[in-house]
């Protein structure tokens, strides 16, 4: 009996979540042109959710996406059916507890339609997988990566399912929990904040507007987003261990404590969702690429949610990636050679620092209990206000509309 050997592919991306799957979306155009051969492996039984209604939970998680990001989708083909679901952010408003310093960012000053928008992540993984189905894309889910191991041209992947992958271009997409770094020797390096995140949805009492809201306290930084309706997706941070006392509150007192907490800017809180705690660490890996291996998403990179920008961040390296590949193409290059990925880093490099040194000094300025900082603070929130050119540049570069 002859032995069958490894299949061969041009891109195997281990990953079918957002990321991945954003990134299996991007690589159409090259998988119809060129005849690119892309394999997704993902471990978590996809939902056959197709023919059935939508029905958005009060309970589902949320994810902000930047105009930069919604003009990305719509490149792919995808903003359409994704902005049935989203909720527009307007205006963003930023304060401070006990300090009179607020900044407001408009999408009308910057002559856009939105600064950016909220989308369930059901909803959005529900539109990225039916445009997938449309695709020739090798699916292995469930699948799992049990063993990845560098060979003479890229990498071979030995799946749960029994497939082995000889893939030219390995993607990690795989999210900040995946050992698959570990086998692979990547270190990452960890600073973690002494924080938790406790997110859950909450019904206000009266129309949000399109207004985000980013309200820093003693505690840490509160942010509500804007949902359908009178929902808002709510990010309350606390300090480690003190969120586990307001996990165990009954419905009310929790609405209570959150009023407390933010005041009246939003109205009235009336309802709030089920409720879910993680602990804010920043993790960046130390390697990107590898000659045959590129990392994505939250396997390269986890921030603390105060900025919203962790997805927005990653799709903008899905478009990175995707244009060194193309370039690589056009110049005979192998998908999976050091110059391909260096060009992908070297596109890279200056937008992750950046925004990983601004959500990281966002948190640790706002951090500081200190009665002098607190009225620079206060006055740098009224002085970003007033000056216009300034907070139109913040802005933007949180649209992802520059780099």
């Amino acid at each position: 009996m002859t032995a069958v050997g490894p299949h061969q592919v041009d891109i195997a991306i281990v990953g079918g979540g957002l990321v991945g799957a954003s990134l299996a979306c991007a690589l159409a155009p090259l998988t119809e042109r060129h005849g690119i051969k892309v394999a997704v492996v993902e471990a978590a039984p996809l939902a056959n959710s197709a023919s059935t209604p939508w029905q958005p939970s009060f309970d589902a998680r949320s994810s902000a996406i930047a105009q930069g990001s919604a003009e990305r989708f719509r490149a792919m083909g995808l903003w359409e059916p994704m902005s049935e679901q989203a909720a527009a952010i307007h205006r963003i408003h930023v304060s401070e507890k006990g300090h009179l310093g607020v900044t407001r960012l408009t999408a009308a000053e910057l002559d856009q339609p939105a600064l950016g928008y909220v989308i369930p992540n059901a909803w959005m993984g529900r539109v990225l997988h039916r445009r997938l189905a449309e695709l020739p894309i090798e699916w292995h889910c469930p699948a799992s990566v049990e063993a990845i191991d560098s060979a003479e041209e890229g990498y071979r992947l030995s799946l749960s399912d029994g497939c082995t992958l000889q893939a030219g271009l390995t993607v990690l997409a795989d999210g900040g929990r995946s050992g698959l770094k570990e086998q692979l020797g990547i270190a990452s390096d960890a600073t973690p904040y002494d924080q938790v995140a406790l997110i859950a949805n909450v019904e206000v009492s009266r129309p949000h507007d399109g207004v985000a809201y980013e309200r820093f306290t003693r505690e840490g930084p509160i942010a509500l987003l804007p949902l359908s309706g009178q929902q808002m997706a709510l990010i309350w941070t606390h300090p480690a261990g003190r969120e586990q006392a307001r996990l165990a509150l009954g419905d009310g007192d929790f609405l209570t404590e959150l009023q407390r907490a933010f005041g009246d800017r939003a109205g009235r809180f009336r309802r709030v969702g089920s409720r879910h705690a993680y602990p804010l660490t920043l993790v960046t890996a130390r390697e990107t690429i590898r000659p045959g291996l590129a990392v994505l998403g939250n396997a390269a990179h986890s921030l603390h949610p105060v900025a919203g920008q962790g997805f927005n961040l990653a799709l903008r390296g899905v478009t990175d990636l995707v244009a060194a590949l193309e370039l690589a193409i056009a110049d005979g290059q192998p998908l999976g050679g050091m110059l391909t990925l260096r060009d992908f880093e070297a596109r890279r490099i200056v937008d992750r620092h950046r925004v990983i040194r601004f959500s990281d000094g966002l948190v640790r300025l706002f951090g500081i209990d200190s009665g002098l900082l607190a009225h620079a603070r206060a006055a740098g929130l009224v002085g970003l206000n007033l000056i216009g050119p300034l907070r139109r540049g913040l802005a933007r570069r949180a649209m992802g509309l520059e780099r």
